[in-house]
């Protein structure tokens, strides 16, 4: 595969109006995403800008970005958009929709979604989970949950996902990653479904692709992507990125 990271970013959110530019220990939100894509060298790293600020952000951080129409309905028609733009030629067969803010990613986490991909020569999308042994967010609407059957020598297959507790049972939960690796064909196949019924009620995109007979497979992660949605959350980031740059200056 010859994959291309695209991280979709606008300035409307409803928590954190202007997040992608976010001051982080003196670097913008989006850049330090950027920083944490180019890290994974997962492949070239390009920001689906839905504002002219983010993209000039962006490429004066020393990044590429393309603006994409502001109208669009989600990050992934973001992503297409972006894609179709800047490689129209179809160089890039594999995209990564990597959310524009995590700005901090453990290592291999994208790494880890494209071979997902490149394991299973039948599926359409791979994405990613984490553990939760003890079921601590089985109960928490706001952690979205993959139902996951393993699978000898394959990644896991993707069954559902909710914001309810599922699977049924004793056992652990496996708390999903909104983090994906598309076939390209995949993402336009995807990007031109309309929502479908369980996708509105769960309020979860991906299921639009279950629900549309794609196969979804995903890779256990270790460690869950620190994510920015609130003042709280951005006040984390900034104290994790302050130790580290206090811990390398010492």
């Amino acid at each position: 595969m010859n994959p291309i990271v695209v991280i979709p970013a606008r300035m409307a959110s409803t928590r954190l109006p202007g997040k992608p530019l976010a001051d982080i220990c003196g670097r913008a939100m989006i850049l330090r995403v950027l920083d944490a894509a180019m890290a994974e060298n997962a492949g070239p790293v390009l920001v689906a800008a839905g504002d002219p600020e983010i993209a000039e952000a962006v490429e004066a951080g020393g990044g590429r970005a393309v603006l994409t129409d502001p109208k669009l309905a989600s990050g992934s028609d973001r992503v297409l958009a972006a894609v179709k733009a800047a490689d129209p030629d179809g160089a890039h067969d594999a995209v990564v929709n990597l959310q524009g803010d995590l700005p901090w990613l453990p290592a291999g986490t994208l790494r880890a979604a494209l071979d997902a991909l490149a394991a299973d020569s039948e599926a359409d999308i791979a994405t990613l989970a984490v553990e939760d042994a003890a079921r601590a967010a089985a109960d928490n609407p706001n952690v979205v949950k993959a139902v996951l059957a393993a699978r000898a020598g394959l990644p896991a297959r993707a069954l559902y996902f909710t914001r309810a507790a599922a699977p049924w049972g004793e056992g652990p939960l496996w708390k999903h990653v909104g983090i994906y690796a598309y076939r390209r064909a995949a993402l336009e196949r995807f990007c031109a479904l309309p929502p479908s019924a369980l996708e509105q009620r769960e309020r979860l995109e991906q299921l639009r692709a279950l629900e549309a007979g794609m196969t979804i497979v995903a890779a256990p992660l270790d460690a869950v992507p620190d994510g920015v949605d609130t003042p709280e959350d951005l006040e984390r980031a900034r104290a994790r990125f302050a130790t580290r740059t206090s811990a390398a200056d010492t």
